[in-house]
């Protein structure tokens, strides 16, 4: 098979490991717009398909699985896994809410502090306020597993 073809039929989803993923799946989908993924082609249910691959029942709650609902980004699954957070992220999502850098400055920066506000209630903690010519760029978050996100 050819290299372009592979490439063609290569599928993938953002992963984040996690403590708790019902939780944090619960979290992304406010941030996102995101709905729970649909169960696997082929099956009825998640639970159908967990039975199918020989999912101990004491794991079915291991795993989470999002998706934009208009097909266009990325799905994003949420997997336990048994050690903790302990450093930075080498990858991070940008939450772009302020409609980019050609837009007011303040009309821009009064979005990602709408947004920010909406994600603090929701259990994200600030880490930090980056500005560009006077006027707010992005702010730095952490989720409520401490993976860190900005919001721009």
């Amino acid at each position: 098979m050819n290299s372009t073809l592979l490439a063609m039929l290569t599928t993938w989803t953002l992963t984040f490991d996690c403590a708790a993923p019902a939780q944090l799946a619960s979290f992304w989908k406010a941030a996102l717009g995101y709905v729970d993924a649909e169960a696997p082609a082929g099956f009825v249910s998640w639970e159908d398909w967990l039975i199918a691959c020989e999912v101990p029942p004491a794991e079915w709650d291991d795993g989470a699985v999002i998706c934009d609902p208009t097909g266009v980004g990325p799905q994003i699954s949420m997997l336990k896994v048994p050690e903790a957070k302990i450093a930075k992220n080498r990858i991070h999502l940008d939450v772009k809410i302020g409609l980019g850098r050609d837009q007011p400055a303040e009309q821009r920066g009064a979005r990602v502090e709408a947004k920010v506000e909406q994600l603090i209630q929701l259990g994200a903690k600030e880490l930090s306020k980056h500005f560009m010519h006077g006027h707010l760029d992005h702010i730095v978050l952490s989720d409520p597993e401490g993976n860190e996100f900005c919001v721009v």
